[in-house]
């Protein structure tokens, strides 16, 4: 098997694939349009996780987790999606590993959603399952 061939899936497989990727979409679109107007909860929220009081940051955020979100579901770009969207979970890990949040439920939240995403789009991309051809 050469790197670009991919390994067969199932089309049961494939499903599953994209059945956990509209989990991760789903879920980080939800996350980032309640960042987009300025909500008295998300303010509240990002004070306690150390960021400022600033509607504006907190747009931010949204704007970059609703792009790569965005990428992410488009086939085409589906790999830099992930990518981005595993750094921007790398950042939420790192905020509450400095603020002393519970392990596995806050800390360890972004590594559980990173785990779906690409396990998601390791089912449903072939290029991705010719970088990693864990069965052959």
């Amino acid at each position: 098997m050469t790197m670009s061939q991919a390994a067969p899936v199932s089309s049961r497989a494939l499903w599953a694939g994209r059945v956990l990727s509209a989990v991760v979409v789903l879920f980080m679109i939800f996350d980032g349009v309640i960042k987009l107007p300025p909500l008295e909860i998300v303010t509240q929220t990002m004070v306690q996780l150390g960021w400022p009081a600033d509607a504006n940051v907190s747009r931010m955020l949204g704007i970059i987790g609703l792009v790569s979100t965005a990428l992410y579901a488009l086939p085409r770009t589906s790999v830099l999606g992930a990518i981005l969207l595993t750094a921007y979970l790398g950042g939420a890990v790192a905020t509450h590993v400095r603020i002393g949040s519970p392990l596995f439920s806050h800390i360890l939240f972004g590594v559980y959603l990173g785990a779906v995403l690409w396990g998601g789009l390791y089912l449903r991309d072939p290029r991705v399952r010719a970088l990693f051809p864990f069965s052959q």
